[in-house]
């Protein structure tokens, strides 16, 4: 890895990337309404200029070796404790310019789709300011030098997509989408908070630059506890087990958000931190281990729940989780594995967005209408959105040449080939990353056929059989500024993967961070491996043209097997979370309401009426009678006669 260089020239306005989409956000919140007729424009403006810094800076880092592609810039001393200093600064290198690129050039595409999408919402440049908070907090979540000022991004992301998630939240299921999301994420913080102060604690310090240097040789007990604690946090923004079920509700939010979060930023950021943390990794293989079985676990869980889902935003969530399990999974093994994790989640992020994007397209021609068992045939009557979205379909399952077989099958490979080639590693991962393959076409060929294939489930109201028990559908085109993003993923889609692997050149361009990964020979051949990938993506998909291409789909779905109605209640992790964590706490917070107003509460109250009613005897006493006063007089001399009598006796 290579050591971190003072940013010169043109890094020096790495700032910018940062500065745009946040500068447009305040404008936008602070104009309010004076900006509605422009302020969808400046949004799309703001996010376009970090795109073009990124590019420029892109073209500079091609032109230096690769020991100066790390380039550190200060911004000003920020923390200052004692002895301790923390600056804020900006680490341009290979994998955070990676992410930049990603980031600002498909939420680009995504604003430029939310002007005509959100054309008739009131809200739309609120809306906008979202999308630019969004952007900028990613960027400085993944250009952040340090884990503190990376928290930062962190917290700004998920504040971000709490306002996009409840968009809508005058619809009380959104609103409980968006805190669901919320807390969810918090869970994970807790773990980012702890392992910087594992870190810290260690080194005195968070900066990338230090702890980086100092964790070889260092505890691996430390480093466990702070990889572990690392891995909590990934899972609540990555949604990966046990930290998903937020996932599925965040499709609340409008289509693009979806996209935004699904594809480019936020659920990218758990990956990013387990890479970006590699170092150390490197000195905990438990840890790293770990990482790895969630990874595993999340992609076929995922897969599963994709299998049941009608609504078609959330089997695309669903694919979206299984998706980064393979990232993590990649990540989870280490050198081997970063590069892959990374080099799938650019080419997931152009094909996944593009079909959030037409996803939203189709729901823009079925009168908003989620429901796959209420689709089919559009084909016909939405060909541009059936022709984008192919092109996303045929990426994620994974045939070539299309993005996600030069990125997805590199994961398999390397899956099968762990360090650990003598053990049961390869065999369990890369069995879990070939079968989840196989599921994966399953799931998502089933929803490109239920929606763009067979016979319509809709009528557009001129009659025929049965149509009086369908909906009223007109579906249409999406206009020009819908479809002409959806086109540019698909181009992505199709092409970037097969770009980016020409020479090795992305595993290559990232080694300056990821370092140098020794090749290791799979237990299996990989003639062997990537037939196997092929015939299982083959089989998958055509059972699922045989059950929902070839064959009626009933609109109203059957009850189904255990497993499957497992599956619709996203494998019961919600009951679970109620069982484990919502009812516990609901008894322990009634517990402590009920001990503070009866014991606490009750022990300051009793107080105040004994102090009360022993004044209540005291005035009965100073009644101001002069008879009174004389037998109370008396009757204290007969008292203290008594006593000394008794004592003397």
């Amino acid at each position: 890895m290579a050591h971190a260089v003072p940013a010169e020239g043109v890094f020096t306005s790495a700032w910018l990337l940062v500065a745009l989409p946040l500068l447009g956000a305040a404008v936008l919140l602070l104009a309010g309404r004076r900006s509605d007729r422009w302020g969808h424009w400046l949004g799309v403006l703001a996010s376009a200029s970090s795109f073009v810094v990124g590019a420029v800076l892109l073209v500079a880092m091609l032109g230096l070796p690769a020991e100066e592609r790390v380039q550190d810039l200060h911004l000003f001393d920020w923390i200052t404790a004692g002895a301790f200093e923390l600056a804020a600064g900006l680490r341009v290198d290979p994998l955070s310019l990676a992410f930049v690129l990603l980031v600002t050039f498909v939420g680009t595409l995504i604003h430029v789709y939310s002007v005509a999408y959100m054309e008739h919402d009131r809200d739309r440049r609120r809306f906008f300011s979202y999308l630019n908070l969004f952007v900028a907090a990613m960027l400085l979540l993944v250009l952040a030098d340090s884990y503190v000022l990376l928290f930062v991004g962190w917290e700004g992301v998920g504040l971000a997509s709490y306002l996009l998630i409840g968009f809508w939240n005058h619809e009380m299921p959104n609103s409980v989408a968006a805190k669901k999301a919320f807390v969810a994420n918090r869970v994970g913080d807790i773990g980012m908070l702890v392992a910087i102060m594992i870190l810290f604690a260690a080194f005195g310090a968070t900066d990338f630059e230090t702890v980086f240097s100092l964790t070889e040789g260092a505890n691996e007990g430390l480093l466990t506890a702070a990889g572990l604690m690392l891995l909590l946090a990934a899972t609540g923004k990555s949604a990966q087990f046990p930290l998903q079920s937020w996932l599925g509700d965040a499709m609340a939010g409008p289509t693009p958000v979806s996209a935004l979060i699904h594809a480019a930023t936020m659920v990218t950021a758990g990956v990013y931190l387990v890479v970006r943390s590699a170092p150390v990794y490197a000195g905990a293989p438990t840890a790293l281990l770990v990482v790895a079985i969630i990874g595993a676990f999340t992609l076929l869980f995922g897969a599963i729940v994709g299998t049941a889902k009608d609504d078609i935003k959330k089997t695309l969530a669903a694919s979206t989780m299984s998706q980064i399990g393979y990232m993590m999974l990649a990540a989870g093994l280490g050198p081997i594995g970063y590069a892959f994790a990374i080099f799938h989640l650019i080419t997931h992020g152009f094909f996944k967005a593009g079909m959030f994007l037409g996803a939203g397209s189709v729901m823009h021609g079925m009168s908003d209408d989620v429901d796959m068992r209420r689709f089919g045939g559009l084909s016909r009557v939405m060909k541009i959105t059936w022709l984008t979205f192919a092109a996303g379909w045929l990426a994620i399952l994974g045939l070539p040449p299309f993005s996600g077989f030069w990125s997805k099958d590199k994961i398999i490979e390397s899956a099968f080939a762990t360090a650990d080639a003598q053990g049961w590693q390869p065999w369990v991962f890369g069995t879990v990353a070939l079968v989840g393959a196989g599921i994966t076409a399953f799931y998502m060929s089933r929803l490109f056929f239920m929606t763009f294939h067979g016979e319509r489930r809709w009528t557009d109201g001129h009659g025929g059989a049965g149509s009086s028990d369908l909906p009223v559908r007109h579906p249409h085109e999406s206009p020009v500024l819908m479809v002409g993003p959806m086109v540019v993923l698909a181009v992505g889609s199709v092409a970037l993967g097969g770009v980016l692997a020409l020479g090795n050149g992305f595993v290559t361009w990232l080694e300056p961070v990821t370092g140098h990964a020794e090749h290791h020979e799979p237990v299996l051949p990989v003639p062997v491996i990537m037939a196997a990938t092929i015939v299982l993506v083959l089989v998958g998909a055509f059972l699922a043209w045989r059950q929902y291409a070839a064959s009626p789909v009933a609109v109203v779905p059957p009850r189904g097997s255990a497993l499957t109605r497992a599956a619709r209640r996203d494998l019961y992790q919600d009951d679970v979370n109620e069982a484990l964590l919502m009812r516990p706490g609901q008894y322990l917070t009634r517990s402590l309401v009920y001990g503070d107003r009866h014991v606490v509460d009750g022990a300051a109250t009793g107080l105040a009426r004994v102090v009360a009613g022993s004044g209540e005897l005291v005035r009965r006493v100073q009644n101001g009678y002069v008879r009174s006063y004389a037998a109370t007089m008396v009757a204290g001399v007969v008292v203290l006669v008594a006593v000394v009598l008794a004592f003397r006796i």
